[in-house]
């Protein structure tokens, strides 16, 4: 969370960290004696008022001259500089010639009091304030000299009209230039172009007058307008998530109820003034959750309190225009816009020039942009809508309904006639219902959920009512929006208490959700009762939901629960459904014969498929195969499925997937790109569990890159959900690529120390899937820190029994390189000769960089350095060309060990240093004991006492914290 923050009652502006930055740099330049300029630009509601006041009161170098524009004055010339001239005190407190008088400024504690600010009636039209107590006026910071006003501004207005464009940066030329001057000019927008025109004219060239700054906010569509085009630009965006919350939590004290605090957060999308407003609407026993929450939580009032002043000025046929606008979006609810031409048909219908939208144009509200029509701004959209009486938005649903003709828009006319519906009509509702789900018909899923919600709007039945409740909300699901989901089966609880198929429907689609945002072991018990539930009425749905709780139960680690899914065999099973069952069992109690076969028909099946989840399957059958090529191919067609559906849930499952199966191919970078974009996408469609299995792939992926904040971010990310919600894949792979971490960096004691755990028996053992992956590691791990001998043998040999299984074609290799480092002498060297033979075959230059490294090192040991030498070369450039940066590092530190050159040599004083010395310095400047440097470099304590004591002689220092100071100052001159 990023909130700035000042003494006194100055309240907090969360996650305006870089725009206050920005105004900060902008004081600073002041305070030095140079000119400067900035642009504050935002949509209502975002805080482009609150960031001009902060930098009022932040502002203590020397004078402040601050107004708002008054929207009623914009057609008067020169009300805008006449209101800035305005604010500015006069001698001996004397108002300005043709002002009102004065009154007191109000006081920081005035506003946090929230009482009103004493002002004599029609003060506003002169200052140019937008109302009672809504802006400070003007700061006095001094008094001037010379019977100047403390502003040091001449007590004169602007000339009346003709004045020219230069008339405020002459006036800025007369001040006092003794101290600073900030000009804050808030809505400059709002001006009259005649001081719009001065106001621009003055900002481009302000570096002519010193010490003079002007900050101005203006709406965000009007940044490029020609006053302010060029002037530097700071954009206000929504809050994010933390900072949105940590707002909230000021707004209620920390005491909202956390389903309440989460729908607050969602339905302000981030503008802290509508988010503001909906937390004041609510009642203590709302904000507790102990009373329903008003729907829709923000309605009409709302919204126009927020984004109502740019829809008032609007000319009626263009509010008209504007209506239908909003209501033919509101049947493509995923912000893609309203079809223009529905739009101008039904407008023509009602008798509205289609010229009309030119005025919504020209306010920044709405805009045509090919053959749709949008809302710039989301809020407006819906303040358009809401805002409207009922019987106004039934009316535009009506002549929406009645421009729409022909089959191929029979699902949006029928959802516009039951919106414009006055009450039930059971035969709408059917045809409507029959639409929503009609395969022939081209819908997103978006749209097929509003329309069967609405059908159930019409329904007079409870329980059809119900049913087509929970197909909306499994729709919703599958469209990215699970909030919506969850609120549609509540909506359905009450009608489907008497039936078992509806009843089963929603237990699907809440095991559904939960298998994706929440404890996994919940999903299981959800979509084990939806299953038997279903089988009766839908075999092929009460399949599909063991699936997914086979799913939830390998997520969770638990086998034995993966094989209690998979057992009952269906009435009337699918082909491809039961191969893959079938297999499944097979693979789960380690028949991997039995498995193949149906697993490989599942995989030639998805050559000419098109379900995205059939297809993820076949993806997780090529993996338990070992066929991790086509694990990519198929993964990557089920990607292109779900984008083609506009499965906004699937989308970032699949993206994981493709991940998960690039990593184990040694694509790291394509890995990382996907599982990055898989994490955006899972975020927006609210799936932490996907977001936490995203997280640890990128850690993974950070692993080998050597970024170590990126690793510790990503693994805690992975982990915080991980733990509670009972994912045991992703905690094992975010500890696993944690230690594959310290593996890279020399830290072998501290990888064994976190695998161990893992790979042995016991409660902490890791996801039986990953664990056998970890074995090498462990194994590498335990044998360079010189322990637990024992238990990496046994780790090799349960690894030689999956390994001959066939599900990983790197296990080969893998294993072979683990009995080298656990054997000696020549079957050593035979073993790593065997590795790397069997690497050849694998492909994938990580692996054998690897394996490179560890028969290098074991070469050099054994005082073979021409030898090792050519292996640590070919080791380093594998390295490099898989971009494992702190892999490479390493493998150069045992190059200069032999003597051989390697890329960015040392210069300096540490040139003067051996390589074995230079490698234990570094080693030492990092933080390692002597014990742990020994273990590292596999050589004696004792020998690195000697070296060390050598290394503090030739570099002239006495201690371990100048050692790490010397490193760390030459190896960044080095780097640079």
């Amino acid at each position: 969370m990023t909130t700035k923050t000042t003494t006194g009652t100055t309240p907090r502006l969360h996650g305006r960290d870089a725009e206050l930055d920005a105004v900060a740099a902008l004081s600073e330049r002041l305070s030095s004696g140079r000119s400067g300029v900035l642009l504050i630009a935002g949509e209502p509601g975002l805080g482009r008022t609150a960031v001009v006041e902060r930098a009022v009161r932040d502002f203590t170098a020397g004078r402040v001259l601050h107004t708002r524009a008054a929207p009623a004055e914009r057609h008067l010339a020169h009300s805008g500089l006449h209101a800035l001239f305005s604010s500015a005190p006069s001698p001996a407190g004397a108002p300005l010639p043709g002002t009102a008088p004065s009154h007191p400024a109000r006081t920081p504690g005035d506003r946090a009091a929230g009482g009103p600010a004493p002002h004599p009636p029609g003060r506003e039209a002169v200052t140019g304030l937008a109302g009672a107590g809504a802006r400070r006026p003007a700061t006095d910071r001094g008094t001037g000299p010379g019977g100047l006003p403390p502003l040091g501004l001449p007590p004169t207005l602007p000339p009346p009209s003709g004045t020219p464009p230069t008339g405020l940066l002459d006036l800025l030329e007369r001040t006092d230039r003794n101290r600073p001057l900030l000009v804050c000019v808030d809505d400059a927008h709002l001006w009259d172009p005649l001081s719009r025109a001065a106001l621009g004219f003055a900002a481009r060239r302000a570096d002519s007058v010193p010490a003079v700054g002007l900050l101005l906010s203006v709406a965000g569509h009007l940044a490029g307008a020609p006053d302010f085009a060029g002037l530097p630009l700071v954009r206000l965006g929504p809050l994010g998530d933390r900072a949105a919350g940590a707002l909230l939590d000021d707004l209620t004290s920390g005491t909202a109820d956390p389903f309440v605090r989460d729908a607050l957060l969602r339905e302000a999308g981030g503008n802290p003034a509508l988010l503001t407003a909906l937390a004041r609407r609510l009642s203590p026993a709302q904000l507790a959750g102990h009373a329903p929450l008003p729907r829709p939580l923000a309605d009409g009032p709302a919204l126009n309190g927020v984004v109502g002043g740019r829809l008032a000025e609007l000319p009626p046929a263009t509010r008209d225009l504007l209506l239908l606008v909003a209501a033919a979006h509101e049947h493509r609810p995923d912000g893609c816009g309203a079809d223009a031409a529905l739009v101008l048909r039904a407008a023509r219908a009602a008798g509205i020039d289609p010229a009309a939208l030119d005025a919504a144009e020209r306010a920044g509200v709405a805009r045509s942009a090919g053959d749709r029509v949008r809302f710039d701004d989301p809020l407006v959209r819906r303040a358009v809508h809401r805002g409207a009486p009922l019987a106004r938005r039934r009316a535009a649903h009506a002549r929406l309904a009645a421009a729409l003709d022909g089959d191929r828009d029979r699902l949006s006319r029928l959802t516009h006639r039951a919106l414009a519906a006055e009450g039930p009509d059971a035969r709408l509702a059917a045809e409507l219902a029959s639409a929503a789900v009609a395969p022939d018909v081209r819908a997103e899923p978006l749209q097929r959920s509003l329309a069967l919600a609405r059908a159930a709007d019409v329904t007079p039945a409870d329980g059809s009512r119900a049913a087509r409740l929970t197909a909306a909300a499994e729709y919703a699901r599958l469209g990215g929006r699970p909030h919506r989901a969850a609120e549609l089966l509540a909506a359905a609880r009450e009608g489907a208490a008497g039936h078992d198929a509806v009843r089963g429907g929603a237990e699907l689609v809440r095991g559904a959700l939960a298998l994706r945002d929440g404890p996994v072991a919940d999903a299981y018990e959800a979509l084990l009762m939806a299953a038997a539930l279903l089988d009766p009425h839908d075999p092929q749905a009460a399949q599909g939901a063991r699936f997914a709780a086979m799913e939830a139960a390998w997520a969770a680690g638990d086998s034995a629960s993966c094989l209690a899914a998979l057992d009952p065999r269906p009435a009337r099973p699918r082909p491809g459904d039961d191969d893959f069952r079938t297999g499944m069992l097979a693979a789960l109690t380690g028949r991997f014969g039995d498995a193949r076969g149906p697993l490989r028909r599942v995989l030639d099946r998805a050559a000419c498929d098109d379900d995205p989840l059939r297809l993820l399957r076949a993806g997780a059958a090529a993996l338990v195969l070992g066929d991790v090529a086509a694990a990519c191919r198929v993964n990557a067609r089920a990607l292109a499925a779900a984008r083609a559906r506009a499965a906004a849930t699937l989308v970032p499952l699949a993206l994981e997937h493709l991940a998960y199966a690039e990593l184990r191919t040694g694509r790291h970078a394509r890995a990382r790109a996907h599982a990055e974009e898989g994490l955006r996408t899972a975020h927006r469609s609210g799936q932490r569990n996907v977001v936490a299995h995203h997280h640890a792939v990128l850690a993974l992926v950070a692993s080998i890159e050597g970024d170590r904040t990126l690793l510790a971010g990503h693994a805690d990310a992975a982990l915080e959900v991980a733990g509670p919600h009972g994912l045991a894949q992703a905690a094992s792979l975010a500890e696993w690529a944690r230690a594959r971490a310290d593996l890279g960096r020399g830290m072998a004691l501290d990888a064994a120390a976190r695998l161990g755990p893992l790979v042995r028996p016991g409660h902490r053992r890791g996801h039986f899937a990953v664990r056998m992956l970890m074995a090498p590691c462990f194994v590498e791990a335990a044998v360079l820190a010189g322990e637990c001998a024992a238990d990496a043998r046994t780790a090799a040999e349960e690894f030689a029994v999956w390994a001959a299984l066939g599900g990983d074609p790197q296990a080969p290799a893998q294993l072979a390189r683990c009995r080298a480092l656990l054997a000696s002498g020549p079957e050593a060297e035979a073993l790593y000769a065997h590795a790397l033979a069997r690497h050849e075959r694998a492909g994938g230059d990580f692996e054998r960089a690897r394996t490179l490294l560890l028969y290098g090192k074991w070469l050099r040991r054994r005082r073979r350095p021409r030898e090792a030498r050519g292996r640590l070369k070919d080791a380093l450039y594998a390295f490099e060309r898989s971009g494992a940066t702190v892999w490479a590092e390493q493998t150069r530190a045992e190059l200069r060990a032999t003597g051989g050159a390697a890329a960015r040599e040392t210069a300096g004083p540490l040139a003067r240093l051996t390589p074995q010395q230079l490698r234990i310095a570094r080693c030492v400047a990092e933080g390692a004991t002597n014990r742990e440097v020994a273990l590292r470099l596999s050589i004696s304590p004792r020998t690195v006492d000697h070296h060390l004591r050598n290394v503090f002689a030739l570099l002239g220092i006495r201690s371990r914290v100048e050692l790490s100071r010397l490193v760390a100052r030459e190896e960044t001159v080095g780097a640079g």
